[in-house]
């Protein structure tokens, strides 16, 4: 008789056990479910960001390429790899650091939509002087070689690029003089397209030592 209920009270489990377990199990799908959902949040936060910012971009780049539709078209610039070029007989007579209206309004019609890009961008503007490699010449001997005379209307464009509305602090100017041509310099439609402007964003960690607020007229390697 004894022995019959000393096997009955091995097989009764106390019921709070189960309680706990439960309680435990509970609370540790509870946490599991918490945990997952604030990675959803934040996977669902970064994706929106991300969307954002890249219909931010695509906006400033159609109204980059919209400015540039036309010149483009009329062959006045031209679009390699992110680099507005211009032609130098667009925006300067030969030998010459001046502005010639045809060349003054295009740099103004390019003013807003490249502000516009570089906006939320850590980039600057960099300006870079091309020539031919015939040696300066001209009544006044106004500029010592190609290097002076590339740096100078880099400075004029980047002048020109200030005053019509982009940051002084995202745009320098850079001088490459002979260096580095498109074409052969053999006649003298290869010389014209080496005579150029151009206007190319690039990190602002890669500007080195430009000044913000002043135009650089540094000469690039």
């Amino acid at each position: 008789m004894s022995g019959e209920v000393e096997s009955e009270g091995a097989s009764t489990a106390p019921i709070w056990a189960f309680g706990d377990l439960m309680s435990v199990l509970l609370g540790v799908f509870v946490l599991i479910l918490v945990g997952v959902i604030g990675v959803q949040l934040q996977l669902s936060h970064k994706l929106e960001v991300a969307e954002q910012q890249r219909l931010a971009e695509q906006q400033r780049r159609t109204t980059l390429e919209q400015a540039l539709a036309t010149p483009l078209a009329q062959g006045r610039v031209t679009l390699v790899d992110g680099r507005i070029g211009i032609r130098g007989n667009l925006l300067f007579a030969l030998n010459s650091d001046r502005l010639q209206p045809e060349g003054r309004e295009l740099i103004q019609s390019l003013a807003a939509p490249l502000a516009q890009y570089l906006q939320s961008r850590d980039e600057l503007l960099m300006v870079s002087g091309f020539t031919d490699n015939q040696p300066v010449h001209g009544d006044n001997r106004q500029f010592a070689d190609n290097w002076e005379l590339s740096a100078q209307r880099a400075l004029t464009v980047t002048r020109a690029l200030i005053a019509a509305g982009v940051p002084a602090d995202a745009v320098f100017a850079a001088a490459f003089g002979a260096q580095q041509p498109v074409s052969a310099n053999t006649d003298e439609t290869g010389r014209a397209k080496n005579r150029r402007v151009e206007i190319a964003p690039i990190p602002r960690s890669s500007a080195g030592h430009a000044t913000a607020g002043e135009p650089n007229d540094g000469h690039a390697p």
